[in-house]
């Protein structure tokens, strides 16, 4: 899995004018793509991971400050564009694979007492963030 890491103050995503999932103040806007042998148990290392990882203000993480994360999966972070013009996919998984994944992280981030926000799985979604720095890491599991 990997995952795109913003720190943000404040993210939303909307879909078809609607917001789907909104934070506000600071927090991380985390862009989550999957792979083909991804597992729930790496789902679970990576919710470990963006709730422990220190990178808010003063090198607090979440789970320090009680930040929310806004959730997006986001199969492009798999795509290759190394040769040609156009970025194959064949690394994301595809959608009966990847949505249980993302959901799995969801779901562990919020039993470690996370806010979760969340966009919604291959939707065409606007997201509109600040981010807080700038501030973006990569983080792979």
């Amino acid at each position: 899995m990997r995952a795109v890491v913003q720190r943000v103050d404040g993210a939303r995503v909307v879909v078809d004018g609607e917001t789907v999932g909104e934070i506000i103040g600071q927090g991380l806007c985390v862009l989550v793509g999957v792979t083909h042998d991804d597992t729930p148990a790496k789902a679970e290392q990576l919710a470990r991971k963006l709730w422990s990882v220190r990178i808010l203000e003063d090198e607090k993480s979440c789970s320090d400050v009680g930040a929310p994360l806004l959730v997006i999966s986001q199969f492009t972070l798999y795509g290759d564009a190394r040769k040609g013009r156009r970025p194959t996919w064949n690394a994301a998984a595809p959608g009966p694979v990847a949505e249980p994944l993302v959901d799995a992280v969801v779901a562990h981030l919020r039993a470690l007492g996370a806010q979760v926000e969340t966009g919604r799985f291959g939707a065409d979604m606007k997201v509109s963030l600040t981010n807080n720095g700038p501030f973006t890491v990569l983080v792979e599991v």
